[in-house]
């Protein structure tokens, strides 16, 4: 008996089974790279789907790879200044050094350090940025911005949210102190105490990220106490007053990498994977995403941005900003638990 066509078609795809299926790759994420226009360029070039699962917050992610299989997750993006915790956990798996773009990065942020142990590499970063001062420059005296001693002098007093996170917030009342951030430990903890709870008696609100943002865009408030480019360049478009600067006191620098789980069943696919996002391509519309901007951590997305968004990114200004910013505050288990103590009792004061 011949076959239809139709039939001939369902027994072939019957008899290839699952390889005739697209393949998966999937990636514990934050939103930044849930963007169709970072992950479809990628997925048509390696005939991929890519699923992703939002998540903010190292130990949000960690939590959900103890709550998985091994193999169920292939890339992870991680904070830099928490690649070290990933490692020490087993999860993560090293990556080629030699066929990484980092001779192509801003020097400040390949951060060996943070993303390696013990001369091995296992993430790579991939965008950065600042916490510091965004402001609507329509509605304060961007002079003011200039210097954090601002924020304590009582000329916007009702008009500042701060942004509800205790590392980089603590580290900008450290720097506004002089207190580096790498010098943030207990006893440095008790001379920022008063001024962080000034701090928090000027502002309308302390709240998360999607609060602040809300605020500081329909004029709720007009400061915003760690923001930054993240918060603000989204915004651009539509409040072009949105705007932000580094303090002459300094800012604090974040920075986010990726990395290739251990457990991973298409370990290739992942560093591939790795390698179009740290691409100049992938770095451009990383840094663009419509969830929120960032600086792109390989200097060559330069090509691939518009005047405008290199405007928004401030991208001629990164040498100085770079200068002139600090690490998050990388506090050991200790000085952690001191810092979220004194936050909490900030917030219950």
């Amino acid at each position: 008996m011949r076959l239809t066509t139709s039939c001939a078609a369902a027994a072939l795809l019957a008899a290839l089974g699952p390889a005739a299926e697209a393949e998966e790759l999937n990636a514990l994420i934050w939103c930044d790279h849930a963007d169709p226009a970072l992950l479809e360029p990628f997925e048509k070039a390696h005939g991929v789907k890519v699923n992703t699962k939002e998540f903010e917050g190292t130990a949000a992610g960690l939590t959900i790879l103890e709550q998985s299989r091994p193999g169920d997750w292939d890339v992870m993006v991680i904070d830099a200044v928490d690649v070290h915790r990933a490692v020490e956990r087993g999860l993560l798996a090293p990556l080629p050094a030699a066929e990484m773009a980092t001779a192509d990065y801003f020097p400040q942020v390949v951060m060996a350090a943070n993303n390696s142990v013990d001369g091995v590499t296992y993430a790579v970063t991939e965008k950065f940025g600042y916490n510091t001062i965004a402001f609507n420059k329509a509605a304060v005296d961007p002079e003011d911005m200039k210097s954090l001693k601002t924020l304590f002098s009582g000329k916007y007093d009702g008009r500042i949210a701060v942004y509800d996170y205790y590392l980089p917030v603590e580290g900008l009342v450290g720097v506004a102190q002089g207190i580096a951030t790498k010098d943030l430990d207990a006893a440095a903890l008790a001379k920022i105490k008063a001024p962080l709870f000034a701090l928090k008696s000027a502002s309308k609100q302390v709240s998360d990220v999607v609060a602040s943002q809300t605020a500081l865009a329909t004029g709720e408030v007009d400061v915003l106490v760690g923001g930054g480019e993240w918060l603000t360049a989204v915004l651009h478009a539509e409040n072009p007053d949105l705007d932000w600067t580094i303090p002459e006191e300094g800012g604090l620098l974040w920075a986010q990498s990726i990395a290739v789980l251990k457990d991973s069943k298409k370990p290739e696919l992942a560093l591939e994977f790795v390698k179009y996002i740290t691409s100049p391509e992938g770095q451009a519309r990383l840094a663009t995403s419509s969830c929120y901007w960032g600086m792109p951590a390989n200097r060559k997305a330069g090509a691939q941005l518009d005047a405008d968004q290199k405007a928004v990114l401030r991208w001629d200004e990164q040498d100085d900003y770079l200068a002139r910013a600090q690490l998050y505050p990388v506090p050991d288990a200790a000085t952690d638990a001191a810092m979220q103590d004194l936050w909490t009792e900030m917030l219950q004061n």
